[in-house]
C-alpha cells in the first residue's frame, strides 16, 4: 500500500505543475502543528527563490488546481508566508485504514527484490554466562532483523561465538590442575573422536568459576599464562585430546547460552564461532599478501586503510602480529570471507558496542581493500551506548560486580509476579506465565524505546510502571483492547473484518490516523536500523486509544453500525499493536 503522504504529493505535485510550477517542490509530510492541520507541504517557500515570487501567491495558485482534483481525498488550505495545510477527510481516511486491515502485510511496504542480510548480533565467550553487557547486542540485533524480515528479506541471524582463544587454553590448563587424570590429558588419549567419555567432566557451573579463575591467575603467574598459552596452541593444532574436550566445553556452554536467549525471546540462525574461520586464515592472508593488499610493518602484517578525506588518523588494520599470531581482526576478517563464500549476502550488518566505531572503520576497510566483498556489499555496524544505572555508570550488582543476565531477569520477574498477583483478574496459576511477558516488555522496551547510539540509564522502578512510556503499558493497553473484543463476543456482537466507519470524533481519527501511518514507521525504521521509531509510534497509538476509549462509549452504543465500527477499529488496532511488539521483540498475555 502506498503511504497517505506519497499518495498527497502525488496531488500536490500535479498541483505545482498544473500551476506552472516545478513538480518536485510538491512533497508532502507530516505536520509540525498537529493542532492546526494533519499534513503540510512547504514547497512554496522554497519555490519562491527560483520564480522571484511571493510563496504565498505560488501557494494560493497551487491551491487553486489541488482544490479541483482533491476530490473525497483532502482539504487544503494557504497559511502565510507561504505553507500549504492539508487535512484528510473523514470518509477517505476511513477507507484507508479499512484496506490496512485487508492487506496481508498491514501496509508494510515491501522490497522489491528481497536482499539476503546477514546480521551478527550475539559475541559471547562460550564457557562465560551471559551478563548484562550482552542485553543490548541481543535486544537490538533480534529487533533489526525482525525488521528486515518484515519488509520482504531473507536474513540470517549469527550468534558469532568467542570459542577459540586464550580462555579456551587457560580453562584447559586449569582442569588438567584440577583434573589431571583424566583421558583428555593422557599420553594414550584417542587419536580419534571415539574413546572419550559422552558425559563432560563438568557442569556449567563449574566451567562458570574455572575461566575467571583461570585468567586472574595468568594475569599473577607468567608461568602459568604460558602453559595456558601453549594449550591454545595445541588445541589449535588440532591435538586429540583438547580437541574432545574442546568439543565438550562447547556442548555445555551453547546449550546455557541457548536456554537464557530463549528467556529473552531471542534466536540465532547459525551458531557460529571463530573456531568456524580458522581454514579461511592461510589462504586468505597468503592472498593479501601476494596481491600486495597487505604489506610487514615493524614484523607485523598490516593493510594500510587511510583515506584522504579522514579527519583523523585511522591507523592500519592488522592482520597478524609480529610473532605470526592472529587476532580478532583476522578472524572477523576471515568471518567475511567464509559469509560471503557460503551466503554472499547483500549486506551484513554487526550491532556491537559503538565504543568499537573505529575498529570497525578498519576491518570494514581492510576488508573492501582485500576484496574480500563485492563494491556493492554493505558492510554496517549499529554501535549501541551503554546501559547504565542510577548512578550513571555500568550497570552493576549491588554489591559492585557485574550483574548475570539470568540474574537480573529473574530479579525482575519476581518483582513483577507480585505486582501481577495484586490484580485479582489473574489466576495464581497464570500469575508465573504473565509476568514473564511482561518483565520481558519492560527489559526490551526500556532498551528498545531509547536510541541505539545512545546510552541510557537502565531504571527497574520506571521500566516495570503499568503507566507512562514502558512496556507493561503498552501491554495493559493490548490487554485491554483483548477485553473489550472478548467481552462482545461473549455478547453475541460479531466483529467484521470488512470497512471502517469514518470517525465520528476527533479522538476516533487521531487513532485511526495513527494506524494510517504504521507502514510508514516500519519502513523508515528499516531504513534507519531503528527500532525506537516502533517505539515512539505505538506509544502513540495506546496513548490515542486510551483517550478514544475514554471519551467513547463502545459496547454500550446504542446505534448497531457505529458500535461495529468501533469494534472493527479496535480489532485493527490491536492486530497493528500485536505486529509492532512482535518486531520489537516480546508478546502481550491476555490478562494483566
Amino acid at each position: 500500500m502506498e503511504k497517505i503522504q506519497t499518495i498527497l504529493t502525488k496531488y500536490v505535485s500535479d498541483a505545482f505543475l498544473s500551476a506552472g510550477y516545478d513538480k518536485r517542490y510538491g512533497i508532502v509530510r507530516l505536520s509540525d502543528r498537529p493542532d492546526l492541520c494533519e499534513f503540510q507541504c512547504n514547497g512554496a517557500l522554497a519555490a519562491a527563490k527560483q520564480y522571484h515570487k511571493a510563496p504565498f501567491l505560488i501557494a494560493e495558485d497551487v491551491l487553486k488546481h489541488a482544490s479541483e482534483n482533491a476530490g473525497d481525498i483532502f482539504t487544503a488550505e494557504v497559511v502565510r508566508p507561504g505553507f500549504l495545510n492539508l487535512n484528510i477527510t473523514d470518509t477517505f481516511l476511513a477507507d484507508y485504514v479499512s484496506r490496512i486491515g485487508e492487506d496481508e502485510f498491514l501496509s508494510i511496504p515491501q522490497v522489491g527484490e528481497p536482499g539476503k542480510i546477514m546480521i551478527d548480533y550475539g559475541g559471547p565467550n562460550v564457557a562465560k554466562p551471559l551478563h548484562v553487557g550482552h542485553l543490548r547486542s541481543a535486544v537490538i540485533g533480534e529487533s533489526i532483523k525482525r525488521i528486515c524480515r518484515a519488509v520482504g528479506n531473507e536474513v540470517l541471524g549469527d550468534v558469532h561465538l568467542g570459542d577459540w582463544g586464550l580462555q579456551m587454553g587457560l580453562i584447559i590448563t586449569e582442569l588438567r590442575e584440577r583434573k589431571p587424570d583424566l583421558i583428555y590429558f593422557s599420553d594414550d588419549a584417542p587419536e580419534g573422536e571415539e574413546g572419550y567419555p559422552e558425559e563432560a567432566p563438568f557442569t556449567i557451573g563449574e566451567l562458570e568459576e574455572i575461566y575467571p579463575f583461570a585468567s586472574a591467575r595468568s594475569k599473577v603467574d607468567a608461568d602459568y599464562k604460558t602453559l595456558a598459552m601453549q594449550a591454545t596452541h595445541d588445541l589449535q593444532a588440532g591435538k586429540p585430546g583438547y580437541r574432545a574436550l574442546w568439543k565438550k566445553i562447547m556442548e555445555i556452554s551453547v546449550a546455557d547460552l541457548k536456554k537464557n536467549y530463549e528467556r529473552l525471546s531471542v534466536s540465532f540462525d547459525l551458531w557460529k564461532g571463530e573456531s568456524d574461520v580458522q581454514p579461511y586464515i592461510e589462504p586468505m592472508v597468503r592472498e593479501m599478501k601476494e596481491k600486495g593488499y597487505a604489506h610487514y610493518d615493524d614484523g607485523a602484517l598490516v593493510i594500510d586503510v587511510s583515506e584522504p578525506e579522514d579527519k583523523k588518523a585511522i591507523p592500519p588494520c592488522m592482520v597478524l602480529k609480529s610473532d605470526g599470531a592472529s587476532l580478532y581482526n583476522t578472524t572477523d576478517l576471515a568471518t567475511i570471507v567464509e559469509r560471503m563464500k557460503l551466503f554472499d549476502p547483500e549486506e551484513i550488518i554487526y550491532v556491537v558496542d559503538k565504543r568499537q566505531s573505529l575498529y570497525f572503520t578498519q576491518v570494514f576497510r581492510a576488508a573492501r581493500k582485500a576484496k574480500l566483498v563485492k563494491p556493492e556489499t554493505k558492510l554496517v555496524h549499529v554501535g549501541f551506548g551503554t546501559m547504565n544505572g542510577k548512578d550513571g555508570k555500568p550497570f552493576k550488582t549491588r554489591e559492585g560486580g557485574v550483574m548475570r543476565l539470568e540474574s537480573l531477569l529473574n530479579e525482575i520477574n519476581a518483582g513483577m509476579i507480585e505486582k501481577i498477583r495484586e490484580n485479582r483478574n489473574v489466576r495464581d496459576e497464570d500469575a508465573s506465565e504473565t509476568a514473564e511477558m511482561v518483565s520481558l516488555s519492560a527489559i526490551k522496551y526500556g532498551d528498545l524505546s531509547n536510541q541505539a547510539a545512545k546510552d541510557y540509564i537502565f531504571d527497574v522502578e520506571k521500566f516495570t510502571a503499568f503507566e507512562g512510556n514502558t512496556g507493561p503499558y503498552i501491554l495493559y493497553t493490548i490487554v485491554r483492547i483483548k477485553s473489550i473484543l472478548k467481552k462482545a463476543a461473549e455478547a453475541g456482537i460479531a466483529v467484521e473484518e470488512a470497512g471502517l466507519n469514518p470517525p465520528g470524533s476527533a479522538e476516533e481519527k487521531a487513532l485511526m490516523l495513527d494506524l494510517a501511518g504504521f507502514g510508514g514507521v516500519v519502513w523508515e525504521s528499516y531504513c534507519e536500523l531503528a527500532p525506537h521509531k516502533i517505539c515512539a509510534y505505538i506509544y502513540e497509538v495506546c496513548n490515542d486509544f486510551n483517550r478514544f476509549y475514554h471519551e467513547t462509549k463502545i459496547l454500550t452504543e446504542a446505534d448497531e453500525d457505529r458500535r461495529s465500527g468501533y469494534l472493527r477499529l479496535l480489532a485493527l488496532t490491536e492486530k497493528i499493536l500485536l505486529k509492532s511488539i512482535d518486531l520489537l521483540g516480546f508478546t502481550a498475555p491476555d490478562h494483566m
